[in-house]
């Protein structure tokens, strides 16, 4: 923060004001906690182990949505690359152990958005569906089997409208006490997003090459995630007939996160006043929108700039109106 004639200039994205390295790094060796970690929900769900250096998780559908989440820092889309990559060993996996939901029901881990995350309105297993439908997520997810569906590996995009994809992997089954390495690469170029698995060090998919199937979004609505998350959804609604409605009961670790992602939508900026104007200058990325807004109060905050495209390189925004007392800036970064 720096002063500068009485006014104090403030660099803020506003999905997420903790900014982050490009690379995120987690094996739970110290409290999670220090570094970021949240919970949305049932905290009882989540547990760190400090002896073994990993996250305890209980995958309960007949809790509430929750969720052991990290902000990105950043704001993903089609438009970036980004790469996930984390250590999973369940211990027991049980479905259908709800009354009246015999069927299957999911754990995944992976990329939500926090503002859609905590609608109450949020139901994974209604499927499609405009008013109770997940938006905006990059998951991972596991099925155990039932007697009328496979045990599936899904890597799952789900885009802003609730339009669902998935890469079908069946039959493929997370055998308890192993250690799966899940590792997912998306790449913007292409809009591909890969997925490789090894079990206990050796890859495990499907025949003949032990691969689990890419996942085109090349006609896929987009998406916005900035959290990193542990996933617990409910199983309270669901679509269709209540022969097919699922739920589970899984008890696991999760360990090692690898996360890339893009840098963050605003760097290296500097304020000051100049000729009785307030200059900000900072280093823009592509595909994201920014404007300057000043605040005398924290409470409200106006628009001190037109809003302008990221060009990749240097930007500066310039306050043209009569600089008050006490005024306080910020950059707003919004992905469009």
């Amino acid at each position: 923060m720096r002063t500068v004639a009485g006014a104090i200039f403030l660099a803020v994205l506003v999905a997420a004001c903790n900014l982050r390295a490009a690379a995120i790094s987690e094996n739970f060796a110290g409290a999670p906690s220090a570094r970021g970690w949240k919970i949305f929900g049932d905290g009882s769900l989540f547990h760190w182990n400090p002896t073994n250096q990993n996250l305890e998780v209980t995958w309960d559908s007949s809790r509430s949505n929750s969720f052991f989440q990290l902000p990105l820092g950043t704001v993903l889309s089609k438009s970036d690359d980004f790469a996930l990559a984390f250590d999973l060993r369940l211990s027991d996996i049980a479905v259908g152990v709800n009354p009246g939901k015999p069927d299957t029901f999911e754990i995944a881990i992976g990329f939500l958005n926090s503002v859609n995350s905590t609608n109450t309105n949020y139901f994974r297993g209604m499927g499609v569906s405009a008013g109770y439908g997940v938006k905006n997520t990059i998951e991972f997810d596991y099925f155990p089997a039932t007697p009328v569906i496979s045990a599936t590996f899904a890597p799952t995009a789900i885009s802003s409208n609730n339009v669902i994809k998935f890469s079908d992997n069946h039959p493929l089954v997370m055998t308890t006490n192993d250690l799966f390495h899940i590792a997912m690469v998306y790449t913007a170029s292409n809009q591909w997003l890969r997925t490789a698995v090894t079990r206990n060090g050796s890859a495990y998919g499907l025949a003949p090459s032990n691969t689990i199937k890419d996942l085109s979004l090349a006609t896929h609505p987009d998406f916005r995630v900035d959290r990193l998350a542990v996933m617990n959804y409910s199983s309270a609604l669901q679509f269709g007939s209540t022969q097919f409605w699922g739920s589970i009961l899984a008890h696991g670790t999760v360990d090692n996160f690898a996360v890339t992602v893009p840098d963050p939508p605003v760097a290296n900026f500097t304020g000051a006043k100049s000729n009785a104007t307030w200059r900000a200058n900072f280093v823009s990325r592509t595909n994201w929108a920014y404007s300057l807004e000043r605040t005398l109060d924290f409470a409200t905050w106006s628009a001190a700039s037109p809003t302008n495209s990221g060009n990749g390189g240097l930007m500066q925004f310039v306050d043209t109106n009569a600089l008050p007392a006490g005024a306080f800036y910020r950059i707003k970064a919004l992905k469009p």
